[in-house]
């Protein structure tokens, strides 16, 4: 479904979980780090920034995606690695994990503005769930939507 061979697949896992070792969690302590995989072969990489006051937090595809935007890049999103668990938490009890609604919301303006729809790779205790974004953010709201923007 990915259309990532099998190497390049792993390394984005690989490249999310390594982020996760730079995630500021002190709260929750429940580490996130997210991969992105753009057409030209670069990987972007974030984890997820707590803060005391909750809502100011930064879950770790926004932080990828703000690198991302920061460096200039406006399209060409392929695929989004995210991995998880708390600092606890051994490797077959880590969870499955997706990006939450936000994210959903964040990866697809960029996505939409490259004419992508990125598959997914929510990666857990020796299971990866594949999904395109299209179908974690059904009827998207995005550049499109405003009739001048993006395609």
């Amino acid at each position: 479904m990915s259309g990532l061979d099998p190497a390049a697949r792993d390394a984005l896992i690989a490249a999310a979980k390594a982020a996760e070792g730079n995630a500021y969690a002190p709260y929750s302590r429940f580490h996130v780090g997210a991969a992105l995989l753009f057409d030209d072969g670069a990987v972007v990489t974030g984890a997820n920034v707590e803060n005391a006051s909750y809502g100011l937090s930064l879950c770790a595809e926004t932080v990828a995606m703000a690198a991302a935007a920061a460096a200039g890049r406006r399209g060409g999103l392929v695929a989004v690695a995210v991995t998880g668990g708390a600092i606890d938490t051994s490797e077959a009890e880590r969870p499955t994990i997706s990006p939450c609604g936000r994210c959903r919301q964040v990866l697809n303006e960029f996505a939409t503005l490259g004419g992508t729809d990125p598959v997914v790779l929510c990666a857990g205790a020796g299971e990866v769930v594949e999904i395109r974004l299209s179908a974690l953010l059904p009827m998207a709201f995005g550049p499109a939507s405003f009739g001048t923007l993006g395609g």
